[in-house]
């Protein structure tokens, strides 16, 4: 998806650098390269269709229209009781949502995991990510409030026509495709440069629909300035748990102030100066705030006492850093191989003036 001139203002309206799509070789990024195909290749043979033997996978592809109504049921997992697959061949599958798929509902553009072109060339809506799809109105399994289930018409799944994906307090629920047996969470807090636009994937809380991001981890990481500067230390915080190419990857993270008298975003978003009034919306789209499912954890080097959290308005917990809020800049965002920021950390928000304040990171002194 390309922003509007309006939506790239208010991101970073004096960034130091361009959009992070790079588009280097996979062929010369070596052993790591051959573990990105190799993943590739084995979902593709767990999605495959040709031996009709194969037990159901919680990776396979969706490759026909549901037959009937989905059931949508809670586990327990390391990141609390998340939900689940509730019947059928997928039972006890992770469901996953994304955060940039709030984008369709704020402003009416496509989903942000659709079968738009990516760098690993498959569909995010039936291959990487398959869509939950249900055919009537959805049931709620032990522990899921009914109140929060709904549907929405899909009508970008490659050779399905017009379906409905099950959502919970609205938002789309997802498998994924390196999930491959019931309590695997392989994708959980993965922040995800193949989405268009960059989202992070969260497991789902049964009670109010909000991410489960589990216990957030924060500690130093040395990175390029802008892709190409000079390398910084700055504080970040862990993701990707679990994720078989990335486990624990380290993104730097950002505070808030104001900026050229900038005193409230676009859509009604406030501002976080310290004072609780919390980048949502818009904003949160493109500075993802920096979730906890609990009282945050410092690594070395990383004053425990500085930690904190504050609720955000939807009742999700968002860790502050001597009592400023923190977030993440989508175009951080990377996977090792892949040609999003040459697969590898960077700083690419430090200093940006945009519609919500300065974004700036945080130095090991601060």
């Amino acid at each position: 998806m390309r922003r509007t001139s309006e939506e790239r203002a208010g991101a970073r309206s004096s960034s130091p650098r361009p959009r992070r799509l790079r588009r280097w070789p996979l062929a010369g990024s070596g052993a790591a390269t051959v573990l990105v195909l190799s993943l590739v290749a084995v979902a593709l043979q767990f999605g495959s269709t040709a031996s009709a033997a194969d037990a159901p996978k919680c990776s396979d592809t969706v490759t026909s229209a549901p037959t009937g109504p989905a059931t949508v049921s809670v586990a327990s997992t390391s990141f609390g009781k998340v939900l689940v697959v509730g019947s059928g061949d997928y039972a006890g599958c992770s469901l996953y949502l994304l955060t940039s798929d709030q984008l369709h509902g704020l402003t009416g553009v496509h989903f942000a995991c659709s079968n738009d072109q990516n760098a690993i060339n498959q569909p995010c809506d039936t291959f990487l990510w398959p869509a939950l799809l249900t055919d009537g109105a959805p049931i709620a399994g032990p522990g899921v409030d009914p109140r929060l289930l709904g549907t929405v018409a899909r009508t970008d799944l490659p050779g399905l026509g017009t379906v409905q994906q099950v959502t919970y307090a609205g938002q789309p629920l997802y498998r994924f495709f390196l999930d491959e047996t019931p309590g695997e969470t392989s994708g959980a807090s993965l922040f995800d440069p193949v989405t268009s636009p960059t989202g992070i994937w969260y497991l789902v809380e049964p009670t109010r629909g909000l991410p489960a991001p589990g216990t957030a981890h924060l500690q130093l990481e040395t990175a390029p300035l802008g892709g190409s500067g000079t390398n910084q230390t700055v504080l970040a915080v862990t993701m990707d748990h679990g994720f078989d190419l990335l486990d624990e990857g380290a993104f730097p993270v950002y505070t808030s102030s104001p900026g050229h008298g900038h005193e409230r975003g676009k859509g009604g978003e406030g501002k976080d100066h310290g004072n609780g009034n919390v980048c949502r919306l818009l904003c949160a789209q493109y500075w993802p705030p920096v979730l906890t499912s609990g009282r945050p954890e410092a690594g070395s080097g990383v004053d425990q006492h500085a930690l904190g959290t504050i609720k955000r308005p939807d009742g999700s917990l968002q860790v502050t850093y001597r009592g400023r809020p923190l977030y993440l800049f989508d175009d951080d965002a990377y996977i090792p191989t892949l040609p999003y920021n040459g697969g590898a950390p960077v700083i690419n928000g430090s200093g940006a003036d945009t519609l919500w304040g300065v974004f700036r990171t945080i130095p090991p002194s601060s």
